[in-house]
């Protein structure tokens, strides 16, 4: 099958990105604009394509197509109002526009864990085939990005054939870092293609060409393991970080330093110290719900005890929370009652301010409904935190935050927590108390300033 790359575009040089020469320019439409979605959009269009992004979210578009990011990413926001500046790039609510328009269509909504379930919930996906599926009446690739259990695009696959014959399906699952979502778009480690015939893969690769050219790898494989890719890569991390938490466990319990332990650990290539960093644990909207989705796929196939490991490494990771609101209380008495205790971090990670299952807020809210008086301060992720958090406190600074404080909780490595002062705090606290929830802050810098230093895995 070929596909049509004549849908109004230009001829000539495609940019960084695509082909060259006479050849048309592919155009892409990006169906979804979330993180993924927007990421991708933005940079497909720094690399010279023509992009039109679509979002059933009028808000969001209306957002976006006035060049403001609807979430924090470093860098993204110039990006996109380059993109936008230039007429690469557009965005849309429209289906049909989307089907006029583009080439390659990619498939970026979300898929979220189902509500009492550990399953993902595909109604975006399905949803989005739904709206597009008819409209595609010239041959052209759709592209899935989305993660998705195993077996997904050969379904969607059927439905393909049947309802739009001239058009042909792919994954091309995302490996984005929040935080480093450029470089991981531009500039990816690997490039997974599950396709089912040559003129796919020769169109991803031109899509593609710029990072291929630099010398990314590209793996093309059958539909099941470009799916499994991404389930089984966010496992393998998500088990590294709560083998070395498990470790951090063992550690209190001898009177071990688990940063020693994990420094002579990172020294065996066969391990290495990428993920070995003990702490709070996972969050985010990816880790915890992929391998829980993989667990519950698993089950359906009847595969269920080849992943039963991931359900300690999910009890593990949420462990940790446990174990800092009881280190945090065994530091005030035993009991938070009319205590006051500052939280520095909202966002599940730095450089986001993403706060989807975010381990912060979840000790933040566990130590506010057992009697303190809660005060969180974040960077990026204060109004996000408000809203799904408004019984906490929230201050302007960390300064603010640990004023009159009785304990301080350091539970997201900003570097701007690794960097304070702790004399200049330790002047408006009312105690100087810290829990280090991310191993991250210089313990003999702060003892010396007359802290009272604790934090998970150490003595």
């Amino acid at each position: 099958m070929g596909f049509d790359h004549g849908a109004g575009g230009a001829t000539g040089t495609a940019g960084a990105g695509g082909a060259t020469g006479t050849a048309p320019r592919l155009r892409l439409s990006i169906v979804g604009t979330g993180y993924l979605g927007a990421t991708h959009a933005v940079c497909m269009s720094e690399l010279g394509f023509d992009v039109l992004g679509m979002d059933v979210d009028d808000g969001k578009i209306a957002r976006l197509a006035a060049g403001e990011v609807p979430f924090y990413e470093p860098g993204l926001e110039p990006l996109l109002r380059k993109g936008l500046d230039s007429g690469r790039l557009r965005f849309t609510t429209s289906y049909a526009e989307a089907a006029a328009f583009a080439d390659v269509h990619f498939l970026c909504v979300g898929t979220p864990q189902k509500d009492g379930e550990y399953a993902a919930d595909l109604s975006a996906v399905d949803a989005a085939i739904d709206g597009l599926l008819p409209l595609l009446s010239r041959p052209c690739l759709l592209v899935g990005k989305s993660t998705v259990p195993a077996g997904t695009t050969d379904r969607l696959a059927g439905r393909v054939a049947v309802e739009a014959p001239a058009v042909e399906l792919a994954w091309n699952p995302e490996f984005l870092r929040e935080g480093f979502a450029i470089t991981d778009t531009m500039r990816p480690d690997r490039l997974v293609f599950g396709v089912a015939s040559a003129a796919a893969e020769e169109t991803l690769r031109q899509v593609y060409a710029s990072a291929i050219s630099a010398g990314t790898p590209v793996v093309s494989c059958d539909f099941a393991t470009a799916e499994l890719v991404k389930v089984a890569a966010n496992a393998f991390l998500a088990t590294k970080i709560s083998f070395i938490n498990a470790m951090a466990e063992v550690c209190e319990a001898t009177g071990a330093d688990v940063i020693a332990l994990s420094k002579a650990l990172s020294y065996d290539d066969r391990i290495g110290g990428r993920f070995l960093h003990a702490g709070l644990g996972f969050g985010g909207g990816c880790l915890p719900k992929d391998i829980r989705a993989f667990m519950a796929r698993a089950g359906e196939l009847g595969v269920d005890q080849a992943l039963s490991f991931l359900k300690e490494v999910d009890a593990i990771n949420m462990r940790r929370r446990a174990r800092m609101v009881d280190l945090a209380a065994e530091l005030v008495g035993g009991s938070f009652g009319g205590m006051k205790v500052a939280v520095l971090g909202a966002a599940f990670k730095p450089n986001s301010d993403d706060i989807r299952d975010s381990p912060a807020l979840d000790v933040a809210a566990t130590i506010q409904r057992r009697g303190a008086a809660v005060a969180v301060y974040d960077p990026m992720a204060m109004e996000q935190a408000r809203v799904k958090y408004p019984q906490l406190g929230y201050r302007d600074c960390a300064l603010s935050a640990v004023k009159g404080a009785d304990l301080v909780l350091h539970l997201t490595e900003w570097p701007e927590f690794r960097e304070a002062d702790p004399a200049a705090l330790g002047e408006v606290v009312a105690e100087r108390r810290i829990v280090d929830g991310r191993n991250a802050l210089d313990a003999s810098r702060w003892r010396a300033a007359g802290w009272v230093y604790r934090a998970l895995g150490r003595p």
